[in-house]
């Protein structure tokens, strides 16, 4: 598999030489998206632009494509950007799941933790039979999410187990999980997490994070370059601000050591909106943005990705900034992703339209906590290895 440079280099290359060559999609292409405004950043593209694809690739990304179409979309007024990639799902739980975050505008997602060794090889079935990519990371706990917390007892992280589930799922277990709120795991947490990073060799590690039972910075002493930490924004105890409102001073470092840094919306204790609003007039945004989504939870606070998405636009991110943290970033996450989360020129054609409607549109927190934004992204259509698909009904 290219990495994600010599991917770029190499479609850059295509693209020169096929200009080179009078008319060389002249024919027709499959399909044209018309007169939206493209946001790659990617390529750090913002303009009006219609993107054109044949046989199921990027084939043109230019301010007026005249060239016949099988069929084009009609995306004047609304955003077109590569195909979302939600790095934190539980749609793995069910074959249900990966076509409704198709609907959403997601063309590649993460199962984050729904399985562990003891039912891994069900979730991955439903990795490989999603109409996206689909991807997952092995709980270190064998059960997986279990109910009432499943690292209480810490005999289930068990690193044998772990590590045969992950060589018999390789193909799409891409990582670990490890829970670290208090009533997952209490005291347990540090032992289980030096588990998960013994599991995972080097494999990425997920945290997710929030009222745990040991600091932050102490966690964070555990992680490595390329790990993440999941639902930034939880409130206290032992969260991203000190008894002062101030990021601690071990968030910061951890970013610069290579830590990746996930929204993570959910359903229970994840986020409050005091805590974005202190960490994000600190300038903290996240790197990426995630749902924690399953069939479930689809209409208690998580609606969509879009929705997570317009959370932060409401509090000052850029909209370059947030289409990156649901796309590109992400990418740059899981190798499995390296060629997507671009529009680029010889890409997979995978793109979500998406409209950014003005008004008065009502967020939650997963305290029942509103705000009122002034824009709001709402899931227009996906086009997935250049075929559109259904609409959500």
């Amino acid at each position: 598999m290219l990495n994600r440079r010599q991917f770029v280099s190499s479609t850059a290359a295509s693209a020169a030489m096929l200009a080179g060559i009078p008319n060389a999609f002249a024919q027709s292409y499959e399909l044209i998206i018309k007169g939206g405004r493209v946001i790659d950043p990617s390529i750090g593209l913002d303009a009006v632009r219609d993107v054109a694809i044949a046989a199921g690739k990027i084939a043109a990304v230019e301010p007026n494509i005249t060239a016949a179409a099988a069929a084009t979309i009609d995306a004047r007024g609304k955003i077109v950007s590569p195909g979302l990639i939600d790095i934190h799902t539980h749609a793995g739980r069910s074959k249900e799941g990966p076509p409704m975050c198709l609907e959403d505008g997601v063309t590649g997602w993460v199962d984050a933790g729904s399985g562990g060794a003891d039912n891994m090889d069900q979730v991955a079935a439903v990795c490989r039979g999603a109409p996206q990519i689909g991807r997952a990371l092995i709980n270190i706990a064998r059960t997986g999410v279990a109910p009432g917390g499943e690292l209480h007892d810490l005999n289930r992280a068990n690193v044998d187990l772990t590590r045969g589930a992950i060589a018999r799922n390789r193909d799409v277990v891409i990582g670990v999980k490890a829970r670290m709120s208090a009533n997952v795991g209490g005291p347990n947490d540090l032992e289980a997490l030096r588990r998960a990073q013994a599991a995972a060799g080097d494999l990425p590690v997920m945290i997710h994070v929030g009222q745990n039972y040991s600091p932050l910075r102490t966690l964070f002493s555990l992680l490595k370059r390329g790990d993440i930490v999941t639902h930034i924004y939880a409130p206290g105890p032992n969260s991203i601000l000190d008894d002062r409102g101030r990021l601690i001073p071990e968030l910061l470092a951890a970013r610069r050591r290579g830590i990746w840094f996930d929204f993570g919306n959910g359903v229970n204790d994840h986020f409050d909106w005091a805590t974005v609003e202190k960490a994000t007039k600190q300038d903290f945004w996240p790197d990426t943005f995630s749902t924690d989504w399953s069939v479930a939870s689809r209409t208690t606070g998580v609606v969509d990705m879009p929705n997570v998405m317009s959370k932060l636009i409401m509090h000052g991110m850029p909209i370059s900034a947030v289409i990156a943290a649901g796309t590109c970033n992400a990418a740059r996450i899981f190798p499995s992703f390296d060629d997507r989360g671009t529009l680029n020129v010889g890409a997979p054609a995978d793109v979500a339209i998406l409209e950014l409607r003005e008004g008065n549109h009502e967020f939650v927190d997963n305290y029942k906590g509103t705000r009122t934004g002034k824009q709001r992204l709402f899931p227009i259509a996906t086009v997935l290895n250049g075929k559109r698909t259904p609409a959500r009904a």
